[in-house]
């Protein structure tokens, strides 16, 4: 049967990076929807064989891919030296990216693509969905870890590659703007949630006005702080390494806490219609802070401890804001697989603020208790 991962094309591919060993074949992998992702196959006499992950970036969406892996070639490189001065395995624990043949991060083929490879980490995996609470615990551990190790880079060495990510207020002018427009007549429907979201505009620049005091510190963030962006060792049940890095850039720890919590804690799915199946759990809550600060707590400044349970408050907004405007502007950002699909998004959104709102107090004494 014609494998067209074994083509000649594909084989040709392959020789353009420093792949140890002769190429049997590769097969898609993984359950990404942004980049062509697929597990190449190598042989190297005795030592049976091992695997590499090649994939072709969407530059689509990552429109100037040569800053993004200039990104990842700083922060991975970083990293090892801080996992080896801690006896760690930093071929396990951070990417390993593989070169060129000539010695760069991503090879562009004949037909314009962008391709880059890396090591494949054996014997962990990541989750879609949880299992149990302690997933939660030690990817919060693993998140923590690679905020702690990076606390000491300059973040500002590195790209800005999706501008304005978490500028809240830019956010919420966009949403003004796409109800002034009101393209395809949606707003008479949707005047319950645009209301609620309005009456909260006065705390869209709370972060942003600290980070301008100087008071919340640049850092190195993640900005994609998922359960699934965390591999867990098969053998131990331990975060060891924090994958798909394409969003890292400087910004505030306090997204990527914010952004951690708001999805881990929700019980329900991000577009669930059913909204009596949305909660913000305080116990997934409470695992991922303990897990969390007992990694990084001692790095972040007053100001950012004193604001972490406003940070899932603040993502779940902007999200709001986002996902309602997209509706409003007729779905043409957020890509849908059914009608009212970025309407139930931003109602998910909507319920988890008012859950956080009505845990806020608890929240805080959970962060006070664990740092």
């Amino acid at each position: 049967m014609y494998n067209p991962f074994s083509s000649p094309e594909f084989v040709y591919l392959t020789k353009q990076f420093r792949f140890e060993g002769r190429f049997i074949e590769a097969v898609p992998f993984g359950n990404g929807h942004i980049h062509d992702t697929y597990a190449a196959c190598f042989t190297n006499g005795n030592s049976g064989v091992h695997r590499y992950i090649l994939q072709r970036i969407n530059t689509n969406v990552f429109r100037e891919p040569l800053k993004v892996m200039e990104n990842i070639e700083k922060v991975t490189a970083h990293l090892r030296q801080r996992i080896l001065a801690e006896g760690g395995n930093p071929d396990r624990e951070t990417l390993t990216l593989v070169p060129t043949i000539d010695n760069r991060s991503t090879y562009i083929d004949e037909t314009g693509g962008t391709w880059r490879a890396m090591v494949f980490i054996e014997g962990a995996q990541t989750y879609q969905a949880v299992t149990n609470l302690d997933l939660f615990t030690h990817a919060a551990h693993a998140f923590g870890r690679f905020q702690k190790h990076l606390a000491d880079f300059p973040a500002n060495e590195l790209h800005i590659t999706l501008p304005n990510f978490h500028n809240t207020p830019w956010r919420l002018q966009n949403f003004i703007q796409a109800m002034e427009d009101n393209a395809v007549g949606r707003l008479k429907t949707i005047r319950t949630e645009t209301a609620f979201l309005m009456r909260r505009t006065n705390q869209a620049g709370n972060l942003l006005e600290l980070e301008k005091q100087g008071r919340i510190p640049l850092r190195v963030t993640h900005n994609d702080t998922k359960l699934d962006n965390v591999m867990i060792d098969d053998l131990t049940g331990k975060g060891i390494c924090v994958i798909d890095l394409d969003t890292v850039m400087p910004g505030s720890a306090l997204y990527d806490f914010g952004d951690a919590v708001r999805s881990a804690a929700n019980t329900g799915a991000e577009d669930e219609p059913d909204l009596s199946k949305v909660q913000f759990d305080l116990n997934v809550f409470e695992r991922f802070v303990e897990g969390y600060l007992s990694e990084v707590g001692d790095t972040l400044t007053k100001d950012e401890l004193d604001n972490l349970a406003f940070s899932a408050w603040l993502i779940a907004y902007e999200l709001a804001l986002r996902f309602l405007g997209d509706y409003l502007n007729g779905d043409i950002y957020f890509r849908i697989n059914r009608p009212n699909q970025n309407l139930d998004r931003a109602r998910t959104q909507i319920k988890l603020l008012q859950d956080i709102e009505t845990s806020y107090a608890r929240m805080e004494n959970l962060i006070q208790r664990s740092g």
